[in-house]
């Protein structure tokens, strides 16, 4: 038994020593490395200041905005030096929609014992440490209960699929505002579902265990809105009690007075920053898109986002960190932007044993049969309720699938418990049990370390964009060099390194990074079109004018992708085909002045004056500033 612990104690010690060095903080706490400017330490000091905004200033330019949610017009705001990217913007304040819970919970009372302040980082490498721990002590828990006769050595093998194939190394290797909820949601669901067990296994308190799950739960849902419904699991001790012929008026209250109480709480606290109980902040977002009108669930985005979440296999190749994002289908109407998701059942196959914890329960009877399958099926009902909920949800993110995948993890391993029972002493047939869920519990964790990989990639490419659009190209240089160290096969990463080389006059080793981000993403169209601005700049005109047709196969709409062709075959002395090419940047879009001035010039070599004279004048209508398009006027006495 003492062996027995130690064992287990180790794999603890490793996983939560593991965390603690993979965490890395993401783009927005990369940019601005002091803690108290981190979202929830913003919040905290709002609170601490007797209001329930950011402790941030407004600018000015923002509160004037006739529409201050139009990512367009607010873009300037999200970035450097602003830093409100995600932050909700309402009657003058700016609020959180990220759920309060971490700053209640973790973030203010860390302030005011210590002083100081934590990094999003730490929080999430806490978070996911506790919930880790939780998920191992129910591990124990129901081997010690019901599986004694299973190898501690399948135990441990339990702890590492808990530890690795959850998900966390994906949060952890990003861990920002985005990840501290989510990781939060995770440890507080796994605690509300330890209490569940207790409750099931406890009968003389558990209405204390059901009262603690309910106020764990309740703090999850206060963390993660979309756990709600996954609530339905307190109501199992519930439902084992009336089916045993007990009282349940007290347990019925002890499952939802304290769920209910923080409910309440939350929708106070909504009212008073947004006017309404349900509103959680997400319309009033300044982000990259319009989010004030969008239908957050529907119906209609179930399916695919079943096919993104649980079908959706990686891609992979020979260079590490072999695993690349996936290539994913045709977003539905409504839907948002679609981040890299990797369907589990594809890539992290040791979920499929879940389908195995049924057998847990064989050639069982009486109160171990009923207790054991309840505790499974509440396990089940947390996983189904939190899938649909984000499976009716308008976006997707590999972040979130965190919400479900301990869960299901869980009931993979209470598979694997299950079949080393069944097998017990039957051992060539054990033998081969174990050879199969170990080679599937091998490929999961590696490959959830390996996509957190591309993860810590994503992070410095992400940090080289902000950096460049603050100028601050030769230190964007040094992060997408930092990315592709890490990745060699990133292509947005080859690319944007690409163009930051452009931009301080190195065509030639920029051209080298574009030819690396077409050859690893081929129907990358952005990265043909900057490869041939490039090779034009080298003189090889022949070869841009390839690349930029290719862009445009890619990309038919890309009215500047067809004004630079034209300038390229210009150049090539194809002047009809030229023509053409400015004429079709036009249809695609009226007002491209580039595009106007050179059609114009073309006209005028032809004799073709009065239509020059036109496109000269749009061109200056568009902007008044274009001297080229004025001294063409001026050049034949047209005027402005």
């Amino acid at each position: 038994m003492k062996n027995e612990w130690r064992v287990l104690v180790g794999v603890c010690v490793l996983v939560v020593g593991a965390y603690s060095y993979m965490a890395e903080s993401g783009v927005l706490e990369l940019l601005s490395p002091n803690p108290a400017d981190s979202y929830y330490n913003l919040l905290v000091e709002g609170f601490r200041g007797g209001h329930l905004s950011l402790k941030k200033d407004v600018p000015l330019g923002l509160t004037q905005l006739a529409d201050p949610y139009d990512p367009v017009a607010n873009e300037v705001y999200k970035d450097w030096p602003y830093r409100m990217l995600d932050m909700s913007y309402y009657k003058g304040h700016l609020y959180l929609y990220f759920g309060v819970t971490p700053a209640l919970i973790l973030f203010w009372p860390f302030a005011a014992l210590t002083g100081k302040y934590l990094f999003h980082k730490q929080a999430v490498a806490i978070f996911c440490a506790i919930g880790f721990l939780a998920s191992v002590g129910l591990l124990r828990a129901l081997w010690r209960r019901y599986f004694s006769e299973v190898s501690v050595w399948a135990v441990v093998a339990g702890a590492v699929a808990l530890g690795f194939a959850t998900g966390a190394p994906l949060l952890l290797s990003q861990a920002d505002v985005y990840e501290v909820p989510i990781s939060c949601g995770y440890m507080l669901t796994m605690l509300a579902l330890g209490a569940v067990w207790c409750a099931l296994h406890e009968p003389g308190r558990r209405w204390q265990w059901l009262a603690a799950a309910s106020m764990a739960y309740g703090l999850a849902v206060g963390a993660r809105p979309t756990l709600l419904f996954g609530g339905i699991i307190l109501l199992v001790p519930v439902v084992q009690a009336w089916r045993d012929r007990q009282r349940v008026w007290v347990l019925l209250a002890a499952a939802v007075v304290p769920m209910a109480l923080i409910g309440a709480g939350l929708m106070l606290y909504n009212e008073l920053r947004f006017d309404s109980p349900l509103d959680f902040g997400w319309r009033y977002q300044l982000t990259w898109e319009r989010q004030i009108t969008r239908q957050l669930f529907s119906v209609r985005f179930l399916w695919f986002n079943f096919l993104i979440y649980f079908l959706e296999p990686a891609r992979w190749n020979s260079h590490f960190p072999f695993v690349h994002e996936a290539a994913a289908p045709p977003v539905p109407v409504g839907y948002g932007q679609l981040p890299n998701c990797f369907g589990v059942l594809t890539n992290i196959p040791l979920v499929w044993l879940a389908l195995a914890a049924p057998v847990a329960w064989r050639n069982r009877s009486g109160q171990t049969y009923r207790v054991l399958r309840m505790f499974v099926t509440a396990t089940a009902l947390l996983f189904g309720m939190c899938v649909l909920t984000l499976g009716l949800f308008c976006g997707s993110n590999p972040r979130y699938e965190v919400d479900f995948l301990p869960t299901l993890v869980l009931l993979a391993v209470i598979g694997i418990l299950g079949v080393e029972r069944v097998l017990a002493d039957r051992t060539t047939w054990r033998r081969a049990a174990r050879w199969g869920w170990g080679i599937l519990l091998g490929f999961s964790v590696v490959f959830n370390l390996l996509a957190s990989v591309e993860h810590y990639a994503e992070a410095q490419n992400y940090l080289g964009n902000a950096l460049q659009e603050l100028g601050k190209v030769p230190e964007a240089i040094e992060h997408y060099q930092q990315a592709l160290r890490i990745d060699p096969d990133y292509a947005e990463a080859h690319h944007n390194l690409g163009g930051a080389l452009l931009r301080v006059g190195k065509p030639k080793e920029a051209i080298g990074h574009f030819q690396e981000a077409v050859r690893t993403k081929p129907d990358y169209a952005d990265a043909h079109y900057n490869l041939a601005v490039a090779l034009e700049k080298m003189g090889r005109l022949t070869e841009a004018i390839g690349e930029y047709q290719q862009a445009l196969r890619l990309k038919p709409d890309f009215a500047l992708g067809h004004n630079n062709l034209g300038v390229a075959l210009w150049h090539a002395r194809k002047v009809s085909e030229a023509i053409g090419e400015y004429e079709e940047a036009l249809r695609i879009n009226p007002n491209l002045v580039e595009a106007h001035f050179n059609l114009g010039l073309e006209l005028e070599k032809l004799g073709r004056t009065p239509e020059a004279i036109e496109h000269y004048q749009q061109a200056l209508r568009l902007n008044p500033d274009f001297a080229r398009a004025r001294s063409a006027l001026t050049r034949l006495g047209a005027g402005p």
